[in-house]
């Protein structure tokens, strides 16, 4: 089972949305394969402080909507079964997640899904560096988002 930590210490996303986003991320680990104890942190944050973020541990100066920061990178496999698997944690921006609903046509909460999932799936080893990898994940990420009913209508 997935533990999910919210930080929203502004409040920038009303309460109302982290129970479905839990769901969310618990029913994609499942579909993962993650059946021991596993958690993950999901931060809230304005565009100023996603973009510190990003300059300081991507090196790029800009805002984005989402960075995930994998606490397992490099290791083959959780051999441990005592302990909690600690996936990492995701950050996300709610002020981007806000234009990006708007600029693709679907609601505030799909894209907070979206974002949520994208960032669990970086966690859990998926990545878009090149064009097999993005059709990859972004093809795991519609599956998920389709079977679990948040889809972009």
């Amino acid at each position: 089972m997935l533990t999910v930590e919210f930080i929203d210490d502004e409040n920038y996303l009303a309460a109302a949305y982290l129970p479905k986003i839990e769901e969310l991320l618990q029913f994609a680990a499942a579909e993962e394969g993650i059946a021991e104890e596993a958690e993950v942190a999901v931060s809230f944050v304005s565009s100023e402080e996603i973009q510190s973020i990003n300059a300081e541990y991507r090196n790029k100066d800009s805002v984005t909507d989402v960075i995930s920061f994998a606490m397992e990178e490099g290791e083959d496999d959780f051999e441990d079964p005592s302990m909690i698997r600690v996936l990492g944690d995701i950050i996300i921006c709610v002020e981007r997640a806000k234009e990006q609903a708007d600029d693709y046509g679907h609601s505030f909460e799909r894209e907070v899904g979206f974002l949520a999932l994208h960032g669990l799936l970086h966690l859990l080893g998926y990545d878009h560096m090149t064009e097999a990898d993005e059709k990859q994940m972004f093809g795991r990420q519609d599956e998920l988002l389709t079977a679990f009913g948040l889809t972009r209508g």
